[in-house]
C-alpha cells in the first residue's frame, strides 16, 4: 500500500512509512499494559472490547483525507490490536492442558499466518482495483463482525464467565511485572525471545532489498519470494502435533534453530532466486518450531498471571525485532550481506540448542515417550 499512498499525498518514503511505525510503536507498547488488565476484568472480555475498538481506528482510517489523519488512525489501531494476539495465547493457555498446549497454539499460528498472507493480497488487491481507504472499510467490518461474535462468547460460555471470577487480581502494573520478573526460568524465555526476535526478523527485513541488488530482481519479486516464509511456517502448524510427539520440546527447538542457521548459510552463499525461495521455506518451518516452543513456555511462566506474561514475553519479541531492524540495516550499509546473515547462521543454531538443554533439564516430561513393544 506504501507507493499507492505516497503517490496519493505526494509524500517521501520516510514520510509514508509512518502509517507502519506508528502502528508497531503503539502495539509493542501496549501489549505492556493489555496483560496486567486482562487479569483485573478478564482475558476472553478483554480480547472482544479490544477487537471492536479495532474497528473504530480502522474507521478514522477509512475517513481519512490526508497523511496525518492516517498515521493517527494507525496509531489508534496499533494500541488497540495490541490486545488481541497476545491475550488469545494467554487463554490458551488458561483453556488447554499443557501436553497438548504446543499443537494448538500452532493452529493458532496457523490462523496468524493465513491472516499475514491474506491482509498483504487483500490489501493490495482492494487498493488496486478501487482504493486505499476501501482496505480500511472492509477491515472495519471484518473487526465489527468478529469482535461481536466474541463479545457474544463472552455472556453466553459459561466456560469464559467461570474463568473470568477465578482470574481476577487486584495486583499493581509493577507488582504483577516484579512477580513475573523474579522467576528465574520466566527471565530466560524472555531474554531467549528477544535475541531470537533480532536474530531472525533484523536480517529478514533486508533479504528483499539483498534479493534486489545482488539478485537483480525487481522489489515486487523479492517480496514475493520471502512470501514462502509463511508458506514454510504453515507447513509446521499442520505437522506441529506429529513433531512435537515425535521430537518433543528440546528436539524441536534443535531442529529449528538449525533449519534456520542452514537457511541463513544458504543466503549467505549464493543470491539466486531459486535457493532463496528454499532459503525463506527454511526460515519459516525452522522459525516456527523454535518460537512455537517459546510461546509454549511463555503461557507456562507464571500461571496465575498469564495475561500478563504472555503479553511482556510478545512485547520483548516485537522489541527484539525493533532492535535487529535498526542494527541489521546499520550493518548491512557499513559491511556487507555476507557480514550480515553470517550473524543468525552462527548465533540462531547456538540460541536454539541453549534453549534445548535448559528445556531437557527442567522438564523431561516434555520429552517424547519411546515404547519397544513392550521391553
Amino acid at each position: 500500500m506504501i507507493p499507492a499512498l505516497m503517490d496519493r499525498f505526494n509524500s517521501t518514503a520516510n514520510q509514508t512509512v509512518a502509517v507502519i511505525s506508528y502502528f508497531s510503536v503503539a502495539y509493542g507498547i501496549m501489549q505492556l499494559f493489555f496483560g496486567p488488565l486482562s487479569e483485573r476484568i478478564g482475558k476472553y472480555r478483554l480480547i472482544a472490547w479490544t477487537t471492536l475498538a479495532c474497528a473504530l481506528g480502522s474507521f478514522c482510517a477509512f475517513l481519512s483525507s490526508n497523511l496525518h489523519q492516517l498515521i493517527l488512525a494507525r496509531l489508534l489501531s496499533g494500541a488497540t490490536a495490541a490486545g488481541i494476539i497476545p491475550l488469545s495465547m494467554a487463554w490458551i493457555g488458561d483453556t488447554t492442558p499443557y501436553e497438548q498446549r504446543q499443537a494448538t497454539l500452532a493452529r493458532f499460528l496457523g490462523g496468524q499466518i493465513i491472516g499475514i498472507v491474506g491482509g498483504q493480497f487483500i490489501g493490495g488487491a482492494i487498493t488496486d482495483l478501487i482504493d486505499y481507504h476501501w482496505t480500511f472499510g472492509f477491515m472495519t467490518v471484518i473487526y465489527l463482525v468478529i469482535g461481536a461474535l466474541v463479545l457474544r462468547e463472552v455472556y453466553n460460555n459459561p466456560l469464559i464467565r467461570q474463568s473470568y471470577k477465578s482470574s481476577t487480581t487486584s495486583l499493581s502494573l509493577l507488582v504483577q511485572w516484579q512477580k513475573i520478573l523474579g522467576i528465574t526460568w520466566a527471565r530466560r524465555i524472555l531474554i531467549t525471545v528477544f535475541i531470537e526476535g533480532a536474530l531472525v526478523f533484523g536480517p529478514l527485513s533486508l533479504v528483499p532489498t539483498f534479493l534486489h541488488r545482488q539478485g537483480h530482481l525487481s522489489l515486487t519479486k523479492a517480496g514475493l519470494i520471502m512470501a514462502t516464509f509463511g508458506v514454510g511456517g504453515f507447513g509446521y502448524t499442520l505437522l506441529a502435533r506429529r513433531f512435537v510427539t515425535r521430537f518433543g520440546e528440546s528436539g524441536l527447538s534443535r531442529l529449528g534453530s538449525l533449519a534456520l542457521g542452514c537457511a541463513w548459510l544458504i543466503l549467505t552463499l549464493t543470491s539466486q532466486w531459486g535457493w532463496a525461495i528454499v532459503a525463506g521455506t527454511m526460515i519459516g518451518f525452522g522459525y516456527y518450531l523454535l518460537h512455537n516452543t517459546l510461546q509454549t513456555h511463555a503461557t507456562q511462566m507464571a500461571p496465575n498471571l498469564r495475561g500478563t506474561a504472555v503479553s511482556l514475553f510478545a512485547s520483548l519479541f516485537f522489541l527484539g525485532q525493533s532492535l535487529g531492524v535498526v542494527l541489521s540495516t546499520t550493518l548491512y550499509t557499513l559491511t556487507s550481506s555476507t557480514t550480515l546473515f553470517m550473524i543468525p547462521t552462527l548465533l540462531l543454531p547456538l540460541l536454539g540448542q541453549n534453549l534445548a538443554h535448559a528445556i531437557h533439564h527442567r522438564h523431561p516430561v516434555t520429552e517424547p515417550t519411546r515404547h519397544t513393544n513392550g521391553q
